[in-house]
């Protein structure tokens, strides 16, 4: 009878408690529907992020609250900061449903002992609750967290409420989340804490005011040492560990907003989503370094002046820095406009292109004969930047000097709607002048492009010919559907080629084993309004701009003195043992060519018709004859025969009776050239028509004549003086007159009004006129000291 009492009695408890049970779930359940808990996701935004390609914050953009918050996953969070979280706050994290009754009973005894409330015995669940529905601390305050922390168990995991916590945990002033804490406190990713900093950042959400690192370092260091000392009795960490771990000094930095690379993330900021952040190509240490390079740099530049930097990486199109402006704060600097962006005049950055795209017509080879010499291309007479001439140049080194006048001679060849219609496909969209339509100007800056799209298509002579969209996000894979062919590899590796050979103005090199290939380009925009130096490297294509935003001059500033030295500091800084370019491909060829014909020596019969040889790059065995003047293709053939009578060495032409003649082949050199070659090869050399023919000559001669100074005059310094003064003028010829002496421009006149000149000292003397058209007349004199009486 008693175990039958017993084993009812017994039931009737379990019956109980199955009721209560049900009972405690059903109100739990009811009050889950009532009450529900605030979804996490909704319970305030993150801070739009911006992050380099290790993570590190380019820049943030606070919440609609003005709150600091990085979304992080338990994954990105390093073990440490989990083991002293748990170890310090919770270690029975795992195993509760939320709360921790004897946690609880602790609390309240320590509470009732003390008689006022020193420890709330909250579980990290309860934590989390808190976060969510925050409330006063009372016992009614601590019944609903408790509720809220069983309704946390009931809906999330333990690895979600853990990443609420993460995510949500208070670290003082406006920052939230171990992630914003870990870059502004500490400037590193919550991935690489040490256990000292681990154990701080642990302890900080308890008190985020006092135990502010920033602000009191001492305060934070004896809350540290207290979780340090926790995780050694718990076994956690070894005592030598922990010892190590103290050793560290508390000295963490300010909180300030990440600015490393504003102006980047102001441009992608609208693809910015608000539960992770925007992961750039950016490399947050080279950013860093070249953004306080240039901000020391832009010191010894006037005021408002600003620049824009651009580094590429060759092999992906990744762009590792990118600097729009000398400062984002700086107003004065106009520090938030971007200058990679901007449309500018590119000055004569352009050129290599022009060359490139020239080479792959057979229009030229690398030391093909061009003019820089006084001429009037239509109505466009264009000058060189230093203003004077230097004559006969390779196409080599009119690229390396950046001569005006021989960039539109092999533009005029080319064609202007072809060269802009390539720029174009490379990604180079010229912006023209309202109204205006592709001219010779715009390889010489007059048209519109930006510094990304220069460095763009500047990546084409590290890449084989091959540019692209530039990639500032990671993951962007598809570059296949996105390069594009914008010339030949062994154009290419020639424009290469001759701009690495170019010397720097620093006169600085180094061994080349500890320093690689540089070839560069600089441009100055009309007005010294833009100066550019472009560089491309084995690894890396860097563009750098600098100027004034607003568009205002800056005398005396041009792209080698002002820009080229920050191009030259940041690949001296990129550089690598190692780093070689590839070498020539098989489409390219050396050969020796001929001057003026521009010919291969070996196609010559007659070696007087070579009158230079020069040591050329060809491509594709195509070896093109020397550009002729815009006004002498229709009808020069060069080389020229013609005869001679064998009696007076006099020109007969081919209707002209004489018997007893002689055949004579002849080279001519650009008829512009005069003033710079030889007597025995210039175009005077032909004889004028014998007298006993009758009708003109097939050779077009000179429209222009020196007047008042004679073939063979002799000058004679004045009684007294030291120098023979002479009024300079001609007759004929078309457009301004351009006047050397021995080779030197020594200045230009009109029709009209002659040019004073003093031959100072005496000697023999050429005395060279040519006009814009390049037709030209020459005489020689000798200047002689004063006449005795």
């Amino acid at each position: 009878m008693d175990m039958q009492l017993g084993g009812q009695k017994g039931r009737q408890r379990l019956l109980m408690m199955v009721a209560v049970f049900c009972g405690l779930s059903g109100a739990f359940l009811l009050a889950d529907v009532l009450w529900p808990l605030p979804n996490p996701a909704e319970a305030g935004d993150f801070a739009r992020l911006v992050v380099a390609r290790d993570g590190t914050p380019l820049r943030a953009f606070a919440d609609s609250h003005g709150v600091w918050r990085y979304p992080v996953q338990k994954g990105d969070v390093s073990p440490r900061y989990l083991q002293a979280l748990l170890g310090y706050e919770d270690r029975w994290f795992a195993y509760h449903p939320g709360v921790n009754p004897l946690a609880l009973v602790r609390a309240w005894w320590l509470n009732h002992q003390r008689g006022k409330i020193v420890s709330g015995g909250s579980t990290l669940t309860m934590q989390v609750a808190r976060l969510l529905v925050p409330h006063q601390r009372s016992y009614g305050g601590k019944l609903s967290q408790i509720f809220r922390a069983l309704q946390l168990e009931y809906h999330y995991s333990k690895t979600e409420i853990l990443e609420i916590y993460l995510n949500r945990a208070p670290f003082g002033g406006p920052l939230e989340g171990i992630a914003a804490a870990s870059f502004a406190y500490l400037g590193k990713p919550p991935k690489e804490l040490s256990r000292a900093e681990a154990a701080l950042l642990a302890v900080l959400p308890q008190a985020p005011s006092r135990f502010r690192p920033d602000r009191f370092s001492q305060q934070a260091t004896v809350a540290r040492d207290k979780v340090l000392q926790r995780l050694a009795s718990l076994g956690v960490w070894s005592a030598a560990e922990v010892g190590e771990a103290k050793k560290e000094v508390v000295a963490a930095r300010s909180f300030r907003q990440p600015m490393l690379a504003p102006l980047l993330a102001r441009r992608l900021k609208d693809q910015v989503g608000y539960d992770r952040p925007l992961v750039t190509t950016i490399d947050p240490e080279l950013q860093s370094n070249l953004a306080d390079y240039l901000a020391g740099y832009m010191q010894g530049l006037p005021e408002a002046t600003s620049a824009g930097v651009l580094v590429v990486e060759n092999s992906s199109l990744a762009v590792r820095a990118y600097l729009g402006s000398a400062d984002f704060l700086d107003g004065e600097r106009f520090g938030h406009v971007d200058m990679i962006q901007a449309t500018r005049s590119p000055g004569s950055t352009l050129k290599p292109f022009l060359y490139g795209f020239a080479l792959d017509q057979g229009l030229i080879h690398s030391h093909s004969l061009l003019a820089d010499a006084p001429r009037l291309f239509g109505s466009y007479r264009p000058e060189n930047f230093s203003s004077g001439f230097v004559g006969p140049v390779s196409v080599a080194a009119a690229l390396q000097r950046s001569l005006n006048v021989p960039a539109i001679q092999v533009l005029e060849s080319l064609g202007p709607r072809t060269f802009t219609a390539k720029l174009a496909a490379a990604g180079v969209r010229l912006q023209l002048p309202q109204g205006d339509t592709p001219n010779l100007a715009v390889v010489l800056g007059g048209a519109g492009t930006s510094l990304e799209q220069l460095v763009a298509a500047y990546t084409s002579f590290a890449r084989q010919g091959l540019a692209g969209r530039l990639r500032f996000l990671e993951g962007e894979v598809d570059q296949e559907n996105l390069e594009q062919r914008v010339m030949s590899p062994g154009a290419a590796w020639i424009i290469r080629r001759i701009l690495a050979e170019n010397k720097r103005p620093d006169n600085y090199r180094t061994a080349a084993i500890t320093r690689p290939d540089l070839a560069w380009k600089t441009g100055t925009s009309f007005g010294f309004r833009d100066t550019w130096a472009m560089g491309i490297t084995p690894r890396y294509t860097i563009g750098v701009w600098v100027g004034r935003p607003d568009g205002t001059p800056i005398p005396g500033h041009y792209g080698a003195v002002t820009a080229a030295p920050l191009l030259f500091a940041i690949s001296d800084a990129l550089a690598k043992p190692g780093d070689f370019f590839q070498g020539m491909p098989a489409s390219v060829t050396e050969e020796v060519i001929c001057w003026p014909l521009g010919v291969k020596r070996t196609a010559l019969q007659d070696d007087s018709l070579c009158h230079q040889r020069h040591q050329a790059w060809i491509l594709d065995g195509n070896v093109p004859p020397t550009l002729s003047d815009q006004d002498e293709r229709d009808w020069l053939i060069n080389p020229i025969r013609f005869e001679i009578s064998q009696k007076n060495r006099m020109l007969v032409p081919a209707d002209c009776d004489i018997q007893k003649t002689a055949m004579v082949t002849m080279a001519l050199w650009p008829k512009g050239l005069e003033p710079w070659i030889g007597k025995e090869f210039s175009r005077r050399q032909i004889p004028a028509v014998d007298p006993a023919c009758r009708g003109g000559i097939g050779v077009a001669v000179g429209a222009i004549k020196i007047t008042g100074l004679a073939q063979g005059a002799q000058l004679y310094f004045g009684s007294g003086a030291h120098e023979a003064r002479v009024s300079l003028d001609a007759i004929g010829g078309l457009g301004k007159r351009y006047w050397f002496v021995d080779g030197r421009m020594i200045g230009s006149s009109s029709n009209g009004t002659p040019l004073e000149y003093h031959f100072a000292g005496a000697g023999e003397f050429q005395v060279v006129v040519i006009d814009e058209q390049g037709n030209s007349d020459l005489v020689e004199v000798a200047v002689h000291a004063a006449r005795l009486s």
